[in-house]
């Protein structure tokens, strides 16, 4: 039995199938852990959806900003961005089986006997583990009721507030989890996050640092499995790894072991369009 880690897919359904092919996934034995961002910008997010729901408790998902994007939009009517490219799910036959499914993924995945912690974005320096999962929890029991996920979604788009604070409430308090576990890169040595910024380490603004790299944090001494951040690549560092190596942008689609030793698997993804390093938000 194997416990594999796939990066962001956002849509590449082709790649998926090759990669899964690659690894010889047998779904009665094996675990696979989605990273987040099933959907959007590449070509066939509802393959993706369908191909991942149907492997049932073999595959655990926690959800990336850009499906927290899809629900907004089928939920709340938020605005189609230009580059989305989710309408194939908003228009499925099983839509709303989809739909609920999705609402019902976890924000964070902990696994203690395997050691690994699983998030889309990352942790902010203030949170231990506790403290991640009590928000997480928060954030899931939103996206699960039906009145409290349509006012979540159309007051979750935004930065602030942007350092942490155990009496945060309300909308600002769930919007601050969201941006945590979903779109963060970068903060400062204070922890306050750095949300606009989405490029290299290199080229980041002076006194700018990636999340884990934040001094105090918390959460250090966690394995922790996360995405969403293309222009890192491919990147382990006290123990973060950071899996989101730019599929739709062109470049690979990982995979990564997590109950064993073992070099990750890649398999390079069909061009579209280019890849900028602030690509992927």
């Amino acid at each position: 039995m194997a416990t594999y880690a796939i990066g962001d897919i956002q849509g590449c359904d082709d790649e998926l199938q090759q990669l899964l092919d690659l690894l010889e996934f047998d779904p009665a034995a094996d675990k696979l852990w989605l990273v987040g961002d099933l959907v959007n910008r590449g070509p066939k997010s509802l393959a993706v959806v369908r191909r991942i729901r149907a492997l049932g408790d073999a595959a655990v998902v926690v959800l990336g900003n850009h499906d927290l994007h899809l629900l907004a939009t089928a939920f709340a009517g938020i605005r189609h961005k230009p580059t989305d490219t989710f309408d194939d799910i908003l228009n499925a036959p099983d839509r709303d089986e989809l739909l609920a499914w999705l609402r019902g993924r976890p924000m964070l995945h902990h696994d203690e006997r395997l050691g690994y912690t699983m998030v889309h974005a990352g942790l902010p320096p203030q949170w231990d583990l506790a403290i991640a999962q009590q928000c997480a929890r928060e954030l899931e029991a939103v996206l699960r009721d039906d009145a409290a996920c349509k006012e979540l979604f159309a007051n979750m788009y935004g930065d602030r507030p942007k350092r942490w604070s155990d009496d945060l409430r309300g909308i600002e308090r769930l919007r601050f989890i969201t941006n945590c576990l979903t779109r963060l890169r970068f903060c400062r040595a204070d922890g306050t996050l750095e949300l606009a910024y989405k490029g290299t380490i290199a080229q980041a603004p002076a006194g700018v640092l990636p999340w884990f790299r934040a001094p105090h944090r918390r959460s250090k001494g966690l394995r922790i499995v996360c995405g969403h951040w293309s222009a890192l690549d491919y990147h382990s560092e006290d123990g973060v790894l950071s899996i989101d190596t730019g599929c739709v942008w062109g470049r690979r689609l990982c995979a990564v072991r997590l109950d064993a030793e073992a070099s990750p698997v890649f398999v390079s993804c069909a061009q579209r369009g280019g890849w900028l390093p602030e690509a992927g938000d």
